[in-house]
């Protein structure tokens, strides 16, 4: 198996150990196991992390983008929601795969999954 670059396969959606098999069921939902080299993907969960990424890095870009159509261009505030609330929208959803595939990948790439998770 050739050498796997995890960032870039788990931003692209894809498992952060082999390359090839899909990280993801559904949107989000982290697939249990890797469906081409059976790597467990289960052991690796986020949590909040990427959520608070995205909505820092989207929030910045709208909101700069917002304060300065509304001051340069002096656009009313119907104006203002009608562009930048789908925008922001499609932001936070546009980013969020990649930014989980991300978070997820980092800790296949340092080898830390959640301690004690299977000690129930």
């Amino acid at each position: 198996m050739a050498h796997v670059n995890p960032y870039l396969a788990g931003a692209t959606g894809r498992c952060p150990h082999c390359g090839e098999g899909v990280l993801f069921e559904g949107f989000l939902r982290v697939a249990r196991t890797c469906d081409a080299c059976g790597f467990d993907l289960g052991a690796y969960e986020t949590g909040d992390g990427a959520a608070t990424f995205v909505i820092l890095i989207a929030g910045f870009l709208c909101a700069f983008g917002a304060l300065f159509t509304m001051f340069a261009f002096s656009w009313p505030v119907w104006l203002l929601l009608l562009v930048w609330l789908p925008l922001t929208l499609l932001a936070c959803l546009g980013l969020m795969r990649p930014a989980k595939g991300l978070m997820v990948a980092a800790q296949v790439a340092n080898k830390a999954s959640e301690a004690g998770r299977h000690d129930v």
